[in-house]
Order: C-alpha cells, then structure tokens, then sequence
C-alpha cells in the first residue's frame, strides 16, 4: 500500500556540480526536494521506488545498487541506488537525480528500487505500473521524478507553446491536491507536445495512491529555464 510520496523535477542542473556557476538558481527547488525526501523517510516505508521517465535503453526495474553518473554532462559525479550488488544497466539521468537526492539526505530508512517509464506509455499502462508498485509491500513508499512543460518561454527547450503555462498550472494543482483523478486523465498527446517528461511518472503515481486516502501539499512551483518544475508531497 502506497503510505507516502515525492514528486521532484529531474534536471541534471539540480547537481550543483552540473549547474556550476548557475547552480544558486535552483537553490529553492534544492531545498523542497529535500524536505519532501524528509517526507517519505518520515512514512518509514518497507520499500521505496524511484520513478522517473527513461529512454528505451533505461526503461523497467533497476535494482538497489544500480549506478548512475553525470559524466555526459562534464562533471565525474557518480550516485548509486541504495544499497546492493553492482547492475551493469546504468541509470536513465532521471533516476540518477532521484539517487542524488536520496545520497544527500543519507537515506536509510527503507530498501531502495528503481522504474524507468516510458514517456511514451499509454496512460493505462502507467495506472497499472502504479498499481502494481503498491501492492509490492505493506508500506510503500514513491520519489517520483518528471518536468513539466518544456515550452514556457522563448528561450525554453521546446520553444513557447500558449498552452503550456494552463498545463502545468492544472498539474500543480493536481499534485497539491493529491487529486489521481487529474493525474490519471492527463492527455498524452499534449503532454508529448509540450514536452512533459513527467506526465507517465504522475500517472504511475496516480495508479499506486488510488484508494490510499493521502492528502497533498506543492511545495514549489516555477519555470525558471521555461520548464515547469514541481515539489509536491502525499502521506
């Protein structure tokens, strides 16, 4: 049963070693993932699942142990997932964020797995996924990581889309709510073109909390390189 969760941005550039000299930007989504991280230790779950979008390569379970890095991105950072034997399949970058966060609040309450979802899963599968994520223990735990919008300025990866600030106000509030029914009906389609990696990850999310009866609260809202980030908790 799904007893906590965190939802967290997944930009590499939350590495203060990746961002460099911009790394003060992201001061304040730095400190609402970390006190949302607090969040789940707090549950003192059984079992806690990173999950987070991933490229066909990156996709499925990744076991404790799996190592990631941030040497695509010039920087020799290397994190591991919990604690366990070496796995020759590298973390998908979202995942490695997610063990970032987790080494840096030196998280030890809980055995620690991995997801890598498809952006591309159909909204179903990724309800299912959830589903099935918490039935896996008695007290499940979920750091789940995605970005919304790509397009909210000019200067945003996916350049300015009209439709994209309504997109990730309405996830916000979704997220602040804990409302699965938002989440679950989020369309793929859009979020495809807007560029929202974390759409598949929320509705895994939505999957494993419906019926759980968790209460929500936004922690941190905001688009500072025209990609929408959010920090939310559920417990």
């Amino acid at each position: 049963m799904l007893v906590a969760a965190a939802v967290c941005p997944c930009p590499p550039l939350l590495v203060p070693e990746v961002a460099a000299g911009a790394a003060a930007e992201l001061d304040a989504a730095r400190t609402a993932c970390a006190d949302a991280v607090g969040v789940l230790a707090a549950a003192r779950p059984g079992l806690l699942v990173v999950v987070g979008p991933a490229d066909e390569d990156g996709r499925g379970v990744h076991r404790a142990g799996a190592a990631g890095s941030f040497r695509g991105f010039g920087v020799d950072t290397g994190v591991h997932l919990g604690v366990g034997p070496a796995q020759e399949r590298p973390l998908p970058h979202s995942l490695s964020v997610g063990a970032w966060l987790l080494g840096r609040a030196r998280w030890a309450a809980s055995p620690v797995e991995g997801l890598g979802v498809g952006e591309d899963s159909a909204p179903a599968s990724a309800l299912a996924a959830g589903r099935d994520l918490a039935a896996r223990a008695d007290r499940v735990a979920l750091l789940v990581m995605g970005d919304g919008s790509a397009c909210r300025t000019l200067k945003a990866p996916g350049y300015l889309d009209e439709r994209a600030e309504g997109f990730d106000t309405e996830v916000a509030r979704a997220l602040g709510d804990a409302d699965t029914a938002a989440l679950a009906a989020l369309d793929a389609s859009l979020s495809y073109e807007l560029k929202a990696a974390g759409r598949a990850p929320w509705q895994v999310l939505a999957g494993a909390a419906e019926g759980a009866g968790l209460g929500g609260r936004l922690l941190y809202e905001d688009a500072p390189y025209g990609v929408g980030y959010h920090v939310a908790t559920w417990s």
